[in-house]
This record gives structure tokens, C-alpha cells and sequence, in this order.
């Protein structure tokens, strides 16, 4: 693929010239061509990032440096790297973290000790990368990495150059054929539970994409994983053994709860419990072969020793250990803010399992509330192959008195002309409207069982659709616009408003901007 930018570009050495390079790598059509290229050619990625890599000035055993820790998975992998990433920073390393997607600005996708990297670091580092980039493009067909294969070799060139001890790498996509797994010594790797996503990448059984999953276990390196279903289980140790790795399943949380007592954790909900297990057993590897390489040890000691399959051991977690894991924090999963008599609920949740672990945290959350007087509204949009009708029927036992569709468009732009605006309306809203009427479907007395319906069928006339993000926060925010009667009276009485931001993680990250704009700096 030839992809070339003009050359007023490749001057303009600033930030706002590093987004403006960043946002010509998104361009759909080249975007739809890199898919269908990936589906013809899987390893076509993996082979385009290793000539980009050498490309940069860094070889692929220049990683072998950062001591990685590398995890994939459908759901929650970004909260287990965040888990892992605290617990080793509590415990005095210097970490780097790179993940995706961002919620706010790109600059999160790659930390240092927690924190996106600065303006300054970001537009050095990248500039850097780029100019290696452009200046050998010609000998070799005109070829530039996308988006996410040059943010992914940005975090390897910032690592390094950072010179951190650690680094906690979660997966793109899949995991064979994921440009991050161009890594080929880490020190420990991880699987969180598997679920239904990009189906048509990966594949339509949970046994495929645990295959596609496990194609990040290497030779001699530890892994584990949560519980999982048999099948794909199977299919995961089958591959360890494929791979010459060692499988290992991590026990309960509450299995360590009986050595050191109640465990608090930085993030919300049940389900984050199996995260933070599989991150103290990346963290404890990690760190025993930290000790290991220290004394001048093998280390690959541990493995002929493991049963594939078989339950980790349990081991007593240090007091920077807990302390990690009391601390972490994770923007847009199972996050709360308090605005005034408005308490947002963020979860970026887009796929079924997910989304009953959102429903159960926020009814879970709201339950204190006194029904008479609190107003749940249901802020929510989908993107890509989502199933919005399966994760809307999910959130039906949560009885919003409105339900708002929106696009993940931050704001609608001033002026433009009448037909550039009803342009935009028809690209970006048909779905949200979509959203709307399968809603109203769901709401429908036909489709509801008789004693649910006083509780549910009131959202079908109190059901809306916003041209943006921001048009969306501002009528929540005008309690006024509640204009029911009933609404009205109970926020009269004291009442409180529960808005559950939640489908997209973009969606969650537009939210944010706006509520937090403090972020973006």
C-alpha cells in the first residue's frame, strides 16, 4: 500500500502536526482495503511490521529489553494490563503500558509509570519514528504503516528510549496475527475471558478465537488465563503445547482472600475479580523471573515443571501487591462522576458478556436509590458488527425512564451549510435511530411479559435521538427538559438523575472529554 502525505507535512514538527499525520493513517477506504487484505493474507501485518521495525532503527531483539508482558483476550484485557501495570509500579519499577483505544486523547495509549506521555515526548518521539519512516519509504515501494501499527512502533521506540523496566502490552486484535505480537521473547503472557468480537477477523466459534488468542504464547515463557469454557480451553492448551509453552489457569480471587483477608479493588463490578487474579499471576511471574535473571538463573526454570492446564498456585500477595491493585484506575470501565443531582455511570461495554457485567454494576450501584425519586436514563450507542438489538435487550431489567441514542461525534460543527448538515445527519444518526426503534420494539407490550410492563413500556414516548455527544449531555443537564409530570415531582422530592453512559467505548471517551475536560491536558 502506498500511502504518501504532502510534504508541508513532514515540516510542521509539532503536535498538532503529529495528529494531523495520525488522522490521514484513519482513512476509511484505506482502512477497508487493510481488512480485506488482512483476511486474503493474515501474516500480511506481521510481515509489513517487522520491515517497518528495522525501518525505525530497532531490531526484534532490541524488545527483548522492555521484559514484556504480553496479554490478549475479549473482554478485560485493558483492566488486567491496568492491574498488572500498578501492582509492578507499587512495587518500585519503572513501567511502560500501551493499550488501546484512547478515550480522550491518543497520548493515553502509551504510559510512563501510569501516565500518558506529555505533549513534548509524544511529538519528539513520534517525529522520530516518522521521519525514519518517510525518508527509507522509497526503496521500499512507498510502503507506511497504519494507524495502529505506527502507534504500536511509537511505544516500542518510547520504551525503549525511556529506558523502563517493564512493559505491559495488550494486543490490538486477535493475537497471531496482531501487530504486537512481532514481540517474540516476552517474559510472561496472559489471556483474559473470551467472548464473541470481531468475528469476522477471528472467527464465529469460541474455539477459533481462542486459537487466534493463543497464537501469542511463545516458546520456554510462561502463560495463564482465566477460567474458561472447555472448549476453548482445550483449545488454548493444545496450542501452549503447539508452542512449547505453559498454560496455567488462575484460581479465585477469593482463594487469596483466604490468606490476606478482604481484597479491595480500583475498579468497580464482580467480573473485574478474575482480572485482577490473572494480574497477580502476571505480576508474581514477572517478578520471579526478575529474581531469577538477578541470581543469573535460566529463565525458562519453571515450566517443565507445570501440568498443562492445571490451577496456578496460590501464593501470598505483598502488601505492594494489594496496594496495586486498591489503586488502579481505568478511564471508562465501570467509572462514576457526581455532577451536582447527576451521577454519570461509564462503561465502555459492546459485547453481551460485557454488557451483563455493565448491568449488573449499575443496577448493583443504583440499588441504594430510592426508586420513588431516582431517574435512570440510558445514554447509548454501537459501532462496527455490534448486535445493538443483544445489548439493548440486556439493559431492559435496568427500567431507564429514557433511553438517548447518539453518534460518537463530540459536537456538531458551527455553520455549514443546510445540506452539509443533513448530510452529516444521514451518515451519522440512521443508526442511532436504528437503536431507537429496536428499543421501542423491545418496549413494546407485545414483547414484554405482562408483570414488566407498567415498569418499562414508559420509555417507548421517552425515547430520543441527538445529533452529537455534547447536544446529548446538555439536555441531561437541563433537568427542566424532563417534562413529565411524574419526572418533575420526583426531582422536586430530592431526586437524584443515574445516567449510564455505556455500547462504545468511543461513545464513553466523547462523554468524558466533556465532563472531564481536564483530561485532554
Amino acid at each position: 500500500m502506498v500511502l504518501g502525505l504532502p510534504a508541508v507535512l513532514n515540516r510542521t514538527k509539532t503536535f498538532q502536526g503529529a495528529m494531523c499525520v495520525l488522522n490521514t493513517l484513519q482513512n476509511k477506504p484505506l482502512v477497508s482495503e487493510r481488512i480485506q487484505a488482512r483476511q486474503e493474507n493474515p501474516g500480511l501485518q506481521l510481515q509489513d511490521m517487522q520491515g517497518y521495525l528495522q525501518r525505525t532503527g530497532i531490531a526484534v531483539d532490541d524488545l527483548h529489553k522492555l521484559n514484556i508482558i504480553h496479554v490478549t483476550g475479549t473482554k478485560g484485557k485493558g483492566s488486567t494490563c491496568a492491574f498488572t501495570e500498578r501492582v509492578l509500579r507499587s512495587c518500585g519499577f519503572k513501567t511502560g503500558f500501551y493499550s488501546s483505544p484512547h478515550l480522550v486523547h491518543v497520548r493515553e495509549r502509551i504510559r510512563i509509570n501510569g501516565w500518558p506521555i506529555s505533549k513534548q515526548l509524544f511529538t519528539k518521539y513520534f517525529w522520530e519514528t516518522y521521519e525514519q519512516l518517510e525518508d527509507s519509504k522509497d526503496v521500499h515501494g512507498g510502503s507506511m504503516p497504519f494507524y495502529f501499527q505506527l502507534l504500536t512502533l511509537l511505544a516500542f521506540h518510547v520504551f525503549l528510549q525511556e529506558r523502563v523496566d517493564l512493559a505491559v502490552m495488550e494486543v490490538g486484535i486477535g493475537g497471531q496475527y496482531d501487530c504486537t505480537n512481532i514481540i517474540r521473547k516476552p517474559w510472561v503472557c496472559g489471556i483474559t475471558a473470551l467472548g464473541f468480537d470481531h468475528c469476522s477477523l477471528l472467527g464465529d466459534t469460541l474455539e477459533k478465537i481462542a486459537f487466534q488468542k493463543a497464537g501469542i504464547f511463545k516458546p520456554g515463557v510462561p502463560a495463564f488465563t482465566v477460567r474458561q469454557k472447555p472448549g476453548p480451553l482445550r483449545v488454548l492448551q493444545l496450542r501452549a503445547e503447539e508452542l512449547r509453552s505453559a498454560l496455567l489457569v488462575c484460581p479465585e480471587l477469593d482463594q487469596y482472600e483466604a490468606l490476606v483477608g478482604p481484597m479491595s479493588l480500583g475498579l468497580a463490578g464482580k467480573h473485574h475479580h478474575a482480572n485482577a487474579s490473572l494480574a497477580l499471576q502476571l505480576s508474581h511471574s514477572w517478578l520471579q523471573r526478575h529474581e531469577a535473571r538477578e541470581r543469573g538463573d535460566d529463565l525458562s526454570f519453571a515450566l517443565s515443571s507445570c501440568r498443562p492446564g492445571s490451577q496456578a498456585d496460590i501464593f501470598q500477595p505483598s502488601s505492594d501487591m494489594l496496594t496495586g491493585l486498591q489503586e488502579t484506575e481505568w478511564l471508562g470501565r465501570n467509572q462514576k462522576l457526581r455532577r451536582g443531582s447527576v451521577t454519570y455511570y461509564l462503561d465502555g461495554a459492546h459485547t453481551s458478556d460485557s454488557m451483563q457485567a455493565c448491568v449488573s454494576w449499575f443496577r448493583q450501584e443504583t440499588l441504594h436509590r430510592n426508586k420513588t425519586t431516582n431517574i435512570r436514563v440510558l445514554l447509548f450507542n454501537t459501532t462496527g458488527e455490534r448486535d445493538s438489538a443483544a445489548l439493548l435487550r440486556l439493559l431492559l431489567p435496568c427500567h431507564f425512564d429514557y433511553a438517548l441514542f447518539c453518534p460518537n461525534i463530540s459536537d456538531t460543527p458551527a455553520g455549514g451549510s443546510a445540506a452539509q448538515h443533513s448530510s452529516s445527519e444521514c451518515v451519522h444518526t440512521a443508526r442511532c435511530r436504528d437503536n431507537l426503534r429496536i428499543w421501542q420494539t423491545l418496549n413494546s407490550s407485545e414483547t414484554l411479559h405482562p408483570q414488566h410492563r407498567h415498569l418499562v413500556a414508559r420509555s417507548v414516548s421517552r425515547s430520543l435521538v441527538f445529533p452529537c455527544i455534547l447536544s446529548a449531555l446538555h439536555w441531561i443537564r437541563q433537568t427542566e427538559q424532563l417534562q413529565s409530570t411524574e419526572a418533575l415531582d420526583r426531582m422536586r422530592e430530592g431526586g437524584q438523575v443515574s445516567v449510564l453512559v455505556t455500547g462504545s467505548l468511543y461513545l464513553v471517551g466523547g462523554a468524558l472529554r466533556h465532563l472531564e475536560p481536564a483530561l485532554d491536558s
